[in-house]
């Protein structure tokens, strides 16, 4: 289950992926699968080549991109979240979400 971001951060992560960016989306999350977690990023791009490259770069296999609704993701929890987020200069994104 999803939280804590507006319309505008969502609307803004879909067009960023859609025109072939590496986008990102951070936002509160709970899934029993996972309780230590309590956020999710979502690293997203429409250009699969480009999400499985970008993803490479972190270690991360294309076996674990998500391929839901109309934008294939990377889900980013716990230290892999924060290596990327860090490593992309975005830590200001997760930050309201680590307290």
């Amino acid at each position: 289950m999803a939280f804590g971001i507006s319309r505008e951060e969502l609307a803004a992560w879909k067009r960023d992926a859609s025109d072939g960016q590496i986008a990102f989306l951070t936002h509160f999350w709970h899934d029993s699968r996972f309780p230590q977690y309590r956020s999710v990023t979502k690293a997203a791009c429409c250009d699969i080549q480009k999400l499985i490259l970008w993803g490479k770069e972190y270690g991360l296999p294309k076996e674990y991109i998500h391929h839901r609704e109309d934008y294939p993701h990377f889900d980013l929890m716990g230290k892999k979240q924060l290596e990327v987020m860090k490593k992309e200069n975005r830590l200001h994104e997760i930050s309201r979400f680590l307290k």
